[in-house]
């Protein structure tokens, strides 16, 4: 690889390119670890707890350390059937837990998984946007009023998809109790989407490759040859995507993306 640089005087656009294809592969990076790292990681905590919405296709762990692993649990909220929970996730990044949490509708059923306690089922009931600053979020206000038996599941997310000016929040209403799942529990569908994303990557850098002047095309191939050895490895040797996360803050703010 060291010798088709040196033998190839590389243009401005090719260097435009290869910067590209930096900044998408930081961002590959941080999704194949996150995908990756469930499947290998120590149970936490609590992490053995699930949230499950069918209607939008979520079906994610719950987590007491940060947003950045999925979906994080408040650490004001009470345990589900002892008062209000509330959870949040991204809707870009990490997994993008609650990417379409926008088109949830009335009637939708929101599932909680947790163990000691048992399969808590939510329905959907109204949704707000507010501004970022919001700080008059406030759990357990029924039961504060007198109504004990009100219990309440916010999911809350940003606003709109990529930018962190306003936030979401879903109301959802406890309605029943059961049995846990505990097969829902154990199972991991976005099991193989770290290797997706790598193959993506592939196939973009390729694609990309093809259009590039051919007297250059060679060092385009050798960067994206490079990074998709390094996303496979990830894979198959992840490391927490909060790592990549922290590291990739500034880049985000930069970008503008949350």
């Amino acid at each position: 690889m060291l010798m088709i640089f040196m033998d190839l005087r590389i243009r401005p656009t090719t260097i435009i390119i290869i910067i590209a294809l930096l900044v998408i592969s930081l961002y590959a990076l941080t999704e194949v670890n996150y995908y990756s790292y469930k499947n290998v990681a120590e149970p936490k905590e609590i992490n053995a707890s699930v949230v499950v919405i069918p209607s939008i296709g979520v079906h994610e762990k719950i987590n007491n350390v940060s947003i950045s692993q999925g979906v994080y649990i408040d650490p004001t909220s009470s345990l589900p059937t002892k008062g209000d929970l509330a959870l949040f996730g991204h809707r870009t990044l990490q997994g993008s837990p609650f990417l379409r949490l926008d088109a949830l509708k009335k009637g939708d059923v929101v599932t909680v998984e947790w163990p000691g306690i048992g399969e808590v089922n939510y329905t959907y009931n109204d949704s707000m946007i507010v501004p970022g600053t919001y700080d008059k979020f406030y759990l357990n206000e029924s039961h504060k009023q007198g109504d004990i038996h009100k219990q309440q599941l916010f999911l809350i997310t940003c606003h709109p998809i990529g930018s962190s000016a306003e936030r979401m929040i879903i109301t959802c209403d406890l309605n029943s109790t059961s049995l846990i799942n505990e097969t829902t529990l154990e199972e991991n569908p976005h099991a193989d989407y770290a290797w997706y994303i790598t193959l993506g990557f592939l196939v973009l850098g390729l694609i990309v490759s093809y259009f590039t002047p051919p007297e250059e095309r060679k060092i385009i191939l050798a960067v994206v040859i490079a990074i998709t050895i390094v996303l496979a490895y990830f894979c198959i040797f992840p490391i927490s995507s909060q790592v990549w996360a922290d590291q990739l803050g500034w880049l985000n703010s930069l970008m503008g993306v949350n």
